[in-house]
């Protein structure tokens, strides 16, 4: 069975957005060894942010989340500069990177900033779910969804049409 981690900033606490993400958890659960990893994102001024701040913060941030990576992952650092893939492409990705040893998919969602560029250049994917931008926790819940269409796909299931 393969290995799923999601390392995301923040949490998603309540709403339609958490009951979505609940719900393709459980989905997921019987497909692969699924973990979530939720960090705290840094806490910003709501007046006089700036650039500067905003690049500290994703700098703690990065720290964070490149302790967090498994041992022996294929990485995939969800931003808007990223590739764009169909999701028989994600599928095919996910089960070509099982074969070539990874032990493990590791998809990184950054804080409503983004991921530094520490990250990025960590990872051997950068990957965008579209052109739009969406807000970090919507993505969380699309990310959870093609994992599994992905998984779905891999599986021969009819979940994918």
């Amino acid at each position: 069975m393969q290995n799923i981690t999601i390392i995301a900033m923040g949490k998603v606490q309540k709403g339609f957005m958490l009951e979505g993400c609940n719900e393709y958890i459980k989905r997921l659960k019987p497909m692969c060894n699924f973990k979530l990893i939720e960090l705290d994102d840094e806490n910003l001024p709501e007046k006089n942010l700036n650039q500067t701040l905003i690049n500290k913060a994703l700098d703690k941030e990065s720290m964070k989340i490149l302790s967090a990576i498994p041992k022996q992952s294929y990485v995939i650092s969800l931003c808007i500069e990223g590739k764009q893939l169909s999701s028989e492409e994600l599928a095919n990705t996910i089960s070509q990177k099982g074969l070539e040893g990874f032990s493990n998919i590791c998809l990184i969602i950054g804080s409503s900033h983004g991921l530094s560029d520490k990250v990025k250049s960590a990872s051997h994917m950068k990957l965008s779910f579209s052109k739009m931008t969406f807000p970090h926790q919507l993505a969380r819940v699309i990310a959870l969804e093609q994992i599994y269409r992905a998984l779905s796909i891999n599986a021969g299931t009819k979940y994918h049409k």
